[in-house]
């Protein structure tokens, strides 16, 4: 039993003229909803927030109606009609016209088994339904209403202000669930995105890009029977529903990539650019995937605001923000331009494990030369290869063959638009320099990151790596001291495309600094 009587009544069986088996309540934060074996009914609360406001029954039975109007467009078949409930003159709550108490959206349930999240649970790799979802979503936007109120959705200063919005209302979970330097690196990367590409976002506008869209497209709300079924949209603010098609797939992307659907985020969103022809919204996925998971990583952050919340709730509560915003940084972070980067640095001081850090934040791909040199070969990558300095598959020709090949495969890379790291010793100073003339050959950035560490560092990595049996490389202490003979310092580079990393001492502060350094000179065209 709860304090509301129009909840209790609709909690019976008894009540329903279908006389359910058994009735479950569920409740959000602005609704309850009565599972009541082949319907579903919803009553809103009399609640009031700074994106909703039903506290009266007048705005109840208005925004009821919104649901099932808007509902409608993705999910006909599901959203059946607005309930009126009354008292009669026993004061028993019943459907009528009169003496009217509350107001009930009457909805046919759905299948379970038949969502989207609980057919990718059972199967990972099933691409099956991404292809219809993404054709039935281009659909629904070209006939989406736009143009009037609904382009301000799109405009610079309504985008900026939701943004704004997110950042100040986040500014309590730093180093609570967000890191400092993701929270200032996100908030600064969205004001310089939003900066750059101004007219970009006009172009969106004259284009008839922004549309009353469903505005909350996540994989909860997608069931797959009687074709697609879209359900659950944004009745109760325009302002979340009146948005860029690019930022409604942009929501689908990163919720499948953030329960580990990768594959199927890249799949509904090309299938969807194709049927759509929008292919302009490449150009912006990236931005507003990072902005629907800060979204979530505020709102789920909101949740320990919550007076009594027991300390295992709150330590889940805390875990899944936080991943929600390494998700957003991980967004903001990748570079949509290529650009060459190498590691140079003598044996273990830590050259593949920052290529590798740095491959993940900026989307880019590593070329490794001590897995290229043995794939060349026919060797496996982990078996070892205990070769004098210089001698055997690290002779002089092998190497220069293994750089030759590398560089090729950068270009390859480069020519395609990614960032490539060259992960390599880069001893000499000549190779490094052909590295820097093939950048400038294909017009991308060129960087060095100079990798170094303490002797007694590097040993300790050493003996680990010789017992580690799938790592690749082969170096040992005796050819670190051979190395060091022959080692050209770096000292050709310039300093704003130079980069030093004490492998040793935190390096990810670093790491991250380079990230932005390399990302906001992209967006300001250097």
């Amino acid at each position: 039993m709860t304090s509301d009587p129009v909840v209790d009544a609709l909690c019976r069986p008894d009540f329903y003229p279908h006389h359910p088996a058994s009735v479950e309540l569920v409740q959000t934060h602005a609704s309850y909803i009565f599972l009541a074996g082949d319907f579903v009914y919803k009553i809103k609360k009399p609640v009031r927030y700074d994106f909703l406001d039903f506290t009266t029954l007048e705005k109840r039975k208005f925004f009821c109606e919104e649901e099932i109007r808007l509902n409608r467009r993705l999910a006909p078949s599901v959203y059946l009609e607005v309930v009126p409930l009354s008292r009669n003159q026993q004061g028993t709550l019943v459907r009528g016209e009169e003496n009217i108490v509350e107001y009930a959206v009457k909805m046919r349930r759905l299948p379970d088994d038949r969502m989207l999240k609980t057919l990718l649970r059972a199967n990972p790799a099933d691409l099956e339904p991404i292809a219809p979802i993404a054709r039935t979503v281009a659909a629904f936007h070209k006939e989406a209403q736009t143009g009037g109120r609904i382009d301000e959705g799109g405009s610079l200063a309504a985008i900026r202000k939701n943004t704004e919005e997110n950042f100040d209302e986040t500014k309590k979970f730093i180093d609570v669930t967000i890191a400092r330097h993701a929270y200032e690196f996100i908030a600064d990367f969205t004001r310089a995105f939003l900066s750059a590409n101004e007219p970009l976002l006009a172009s969106r506008v004259s284009r008839h890009h922004i549309r009353d869209c469903h505005g909350d497209l996540h994989m909860e709300h997608i069931c797959m029977t009687d074709g697609v079924v879209i359900f659950d949209c944004i009745e109760f603010n325009e302002r979340f529903r009146f948005i860029d098609t690019a930022a409604e797939i942009a929501f689908l992307m990163m919720d499948l990539d953030f329960h580990g659907y990768a594959r199927q985020a890249d799949l509904f969103g090309r299938t969807y650019m194709e049927h759509s022809g929008d292919t302009q919204a490449a150009r912006l996925i990236d931005f507003y995937r990072a902005y629907y998971a800060y979204v979530r990583g505020k709102v789920t952050s909101l949740r320990l605001l919550s007076n009594g919340l027991p300390a295992a709730a709150r330590d889940e509560i805390t875990t899944l923000a936080s991943r929600y915003f390494d998700l957003a940084y991980a967004y903001a972070a990748r570079l949509e331009k290529p650009v060459l980067m190498l590691t140079a640095g003598l044996i273990g001081s830590g050259k593949s494990y920052q290529a590798r850090s740095l491959e993940s934040l900026l989307g880019a791909r590593v070329i490794r030369t001590d897995v290229l040199r043995k794939e060349m070969l026919g060797i496996t990558p982990s078996e070892k290869h205990a070769d004098d300095f210089g001698k055997g598959i690290y002779a002089d020709d092998i190497t220069e063959r293994t750089y030759a090949r590398a560089f090729e495969l950068a270009e390859a890379g480069l020519r395609a638009g990614h960032p490539v790291i060259l992960d390599a010793s880069f001893g000499d100073r000549a190779k490094r320099k052909a590295a820097g003339r093939l950048a400038e050959k294909v017009g991308v950035p060129f960087y060095v990151l100079d990798c170094v560490c303490p002797d007694d560092v590097v040993v300790k990595r050493l003996e680990r790596r010789a017992r580690d049996l799938d790592n690749p490389s082969d170096g040992r202490w005796e050819i670190l001291t051979e190395q060091k003979k022959i080692f050209h310092p770096i000292d050709e580079m310039d300093a704003c495309h130079y980069f030093r990393i004490d492998t040793s001492d935190r390096p990810e502060r670093l790491r991250h600094e380079i990230v932005r350094t390399l990302k906001m000179r992209e967006l300001s065209g250097q």
